[in-house]
């Protein structure tokens, strides 16, 4: 029990830090080294080691001592910070402070069992409720379970609010803030927005110097390719593409959604409204094509024309799953971030190449969001029709 509680609380942190969430990570690492000290101490000094017990008395308590007054002087500037957040990661910093108040009465020899057991208790509680509150507001979107209000709340200076984000960034709920980010891009701008999985840059394809842009903004090989977003299958149908019912078939069943195909270039993409980018999306042979799944960005390509996109991070790092993210990250380079808060998935949409899916079917080039095995189900139900 000892190690996976400590194993908990080090997943949690770097989870955090996977979020940029620096004080949750920070305060979660704390919390996986007290739970491990405490309980590896407390168990073996209960157990034998090595045919004796071990023994933390007779002047050997100085290092232990002085170890849980440190994590008293920790602990107690992570509730000054956790006020600042929710009532629920205040009791837990709370009760952490307890429980290194057990491990000091402990190595003092002086801890009274019902204190310890009615400390444990309280914070056995505390971490089961915050655990199915941050499950359940996660996976339903909503505050299903109360995480209570902050309790201290900090009043940033007037210079501090009036300093100027690196580009333009309005709230993907408002029309204004919607023609804003279309107008930059049809103007060859490069910018930020929401996807059904992850953020990703945009660039039109009416303007190749954009697409070029992309690749200069996030340090890109020119060898991997950019795929176009569409809004509807319907734009495809009309631009005529030569698909195969099998092919056809399938992307009907696959869009809109976080599933991308990649399927034969050819002079249709013109008639799609590719236009001049038509040398900068796909490779020379083929292109990845997607309808997203996520309302604003559909009506955002309806104002533009089909556009190349790639995940909103530098090269190799990982992918930006809040527009604070790509802000931070990339915000000085881009003219526009469509802000809209968290992203639907942590990881990008899946790729399957189905460039020769009569002859031998379908490959998948990357697992994403859409694990392998429900593109492989959809694939044989499209053959089976």
């Amino acid at each position: 029990l000892i190690l996976i509680g400590g194993f908990v609380q080090l997943l949690a942190g770097f989870l955090a830090f996977r979020k940029y969430d620096h004080l949750g990570g920070a305060a979660f690492l704390t919390f996986s080294a007290l739970w491990s000290s405490y309980g590896v101490t407390r168990v073996l000094c209960a157990a034998p080691v090595s045919g004796h017990l071990l023994d933390i008395g007779a002047g050997n308590t100085e290092g232990f001592t002085a170890g849980s007054i440190a994590f008293l002087v920790l602990n107690a500037f992570l509730i000054i910070l956790a006020s600042s957040f929710n009532v629920v990661l205040l009791c837990l910093t709370l009760a952490m402070e307890l429980l290194t108040i057990c491990f000091l009465l402990f190595t003092l020899e002086n801890l009274p069992l019902p204190f310890e057991i009615v400390v444990l208790s309280i914070l056995s509680v505390i971490c089961f409720y915050g655990a199915m509150a941050s499950l359940a507001n996660c996976m339903f979107g909503r505050d299903l379970l109360l995480m209570g209000p902050a309790l201290l709340t900090v009043q940033s200076s007037k210079k501090d609010r009036e300093d100027p984000l690196p580009c333009v960034c309005p709230k993907s709920h408002l029309t204004s803030g919607l023609r804003t980010i279309a107008e930059l891009l049809n103007t060859g701008a490069v910018c930020g927005v929401p996807t059904d999985t992850v953020y990703a840059l945009a660039a039109s394809c009416k303007h190749p110097e954009a697409i070029e842009k992309v690749y200069r903004i996030k340090d890109r090989p020119q060898e991997k390719p950019i795929c176009i977003f569409i809004s509807n299958l319907e734009q495809l149908r009309a631009a005529a593409p030569p698909i195969s019912p099998l092919l056809w078939e399938f992307m009907e069943n696959v869009y809109p959604g976080g599933i991308g195909c990649i399927i034969r270039k050819g002079e249709w993409l013109k008639k799609l409204g590719v236009g001049a980018g038509y040398s900068r999306v796909g490779t020379q042979d083929s292109i990845m094509i997607r309808v997203p799944d996520l309302t604003v960005l559909v009506h955002l390509i309806d104002m533009t024309g089909p556009l190349a996109i790639t995940s909103a991070n530098p090269s190799g790092e990982v992918d930006s799953t809040h527009h604070d993210m790509v802000i931070s990250r990339l915000g000085h380079k881009l003219e526009g971030v469509l802000c809209d808060g968290e992203s639907d998935e942590v990881v990008a949409s899946t790729v399957v190449n189905c460039t020769k899916i009569d002859e031998s079917g379908i490959i998948i080039v990357r697992e994403g969001c859409i694990p392998a095995a429900k593109v492989m189900q959809i694939f044989e139900r499209a053959k089976n029709r």
